[in-house]
């Protein structure tokens, strides 16, 4: 094979590899070498011998790199180690890895073509030595496994099987091909800094209705069942706007008492600015007490204690039109245990239970 026609195929090759380049895999150029042995075939006559290579190569795709290898083995002959028999040449070599995320070791098989040239030194007569150098197409097959990158300098182990069109070989004239097994370990160096991935800006997201208030009621247009909601109305979780309710739970009475205590006026005055702010609304004014005492004690004092908050919504500006009782439910409606699970009393729940609550009506 004419030299020119090889080194035009092997730049084609590496050519092609630079233009299917991509940026979703590391496809930086790298430099190989390695050192092995080579078995040469017994009909060569020649002694198995080592062998090196040097190569540059990159990956073409995720799975598939393309290497340019020059390499060089000097066998000898068996029978006369004073004669010279050395061999080189160059290849491409086509590699498909099958990669496994996290895996340190990968399997690849290969396949090359190549140009291998031979000087052979041969005895026929008291002439003395006559030298033969000649170059043949090589083709080459094999196997092997590949760390990956992340360690800067990945280790290559590799056989191969390579086929060597020889068909004028001095010492074995009949044989028209030779058949050598190669077995080697490398490395591959990448040249230049790791590729980083490209960052991809996302594309613009039209806002959703969760993002979206149009009446500015705090709920969002997915979840707002009104969306025609007034400023200053009291909404609810859906959008819609709800009954004000006035929580007194925390009007709470000494045993025995219906006077107000002075945490008490502090939540009666705030109650009533909240009815004089809504002035459709109606309230229950209705009093409890705890289970201590006759049933008929505890009705009358509920009274008394819902009279006494009555009395004061009224002086405080109130319409009594507005109220409905007062009236007391005794202790028949506790909101908390008066006793233990034992039976021992309870003082902190009957304190909870001696109360006056305003029950919206509307």
């Amino acid at each position: 094979m004419n030299k020119k026609i090889l080194t035009a195929a092997l730049l084609g090759g590496l050519a092609f590899a630079q233009a299917a380049s991509a940026q979703d895999f590391d496809d930086r150029w790298y430099l190989t070498g390695s050192a092995g042995f080579n078995f040469q075939d017994s009909d060569r006559l020649t002694n198995d011998a080592p062998f090196v290579t040097l190569g540059l190569g990159k990956f073409i795709s995720p799975n598939w790199s393309l290497d340019g290898e020059l390499n060089y083995q000097n066998p000898n002959f068996d029978a006369n180690q004073d004669l010279n028999w050395s061999q080189y040449g160059v290849s491409v070599d086509l590699r498909r890895h099958f990669i496994s995320e996290g895996r340190g070791w990968n399997p690849y098989v290969l396949m090359g073509l190549g140009y291998q040239k031979s000087e052979e030194e041969s005895v026929f007569n008291a002439a003395g030595p006559r030298d033969r150098e000649d170059g043949n197409l090589a083709a080459k097959v094999g196997v092997g496994l590949q760390t990956t990158f992340e360690k800067r300098v990945a280790v290559r182990a590799e056989v191969a099987y390579r086929a060597d069109f020889d068909d004028q070989s001095v010492a074995a004239r009949d044989e028209s091909w030779f058949g050598d097994v190669l077995a080697s370990v490398g490395v591959v160096i990448p040249l230049g800094p790791a590729p980083t991935a490209a960052t991809v800006a996302p594309a613009p997201v039209a806002p959703s209705c969760a993002d979206l208030d149009d009446d500015g009621d705090g709920v969002n247009n997915c979840d707002d069942k009104c969306p025609d909601s007034q400023p200053g109305q009291t909404i609810g979780p859906d959008g819609c706007p709800v009954p004000v309710s006035i929580d007194l739970k925390g009007v709470n009475f000494d045993f025995d008492k219906a006077t107000l205590r002075p945490d008490a006026v502090a939540i009666l005055s705030e109650a009533t600015e909240i009815l004089k702010r809504y002035p459709d609304l109606r309230v229950e004014v209705a009093g409890h007490t705890d289970s201590k005492g006759t049933d008929a004690y505890n009705q009358k004092l509920s009274e008394r204690r819902a009279t006494t908050v009555y009395d004061y919504l009224t002086k405080n500006g109130v319409s009594a039109s507005r109220l409905v009782g007062p009236i007391g439910y005794g202790e028949s409606r506790p909101i908390a245990p008066n006793t233990n699970p034992d039976g021992s009393d309870n003082p902190e729940g009957r304190a909870k239970n001696r109360r006056t609550e305003l029950n919206v009506q509307n």
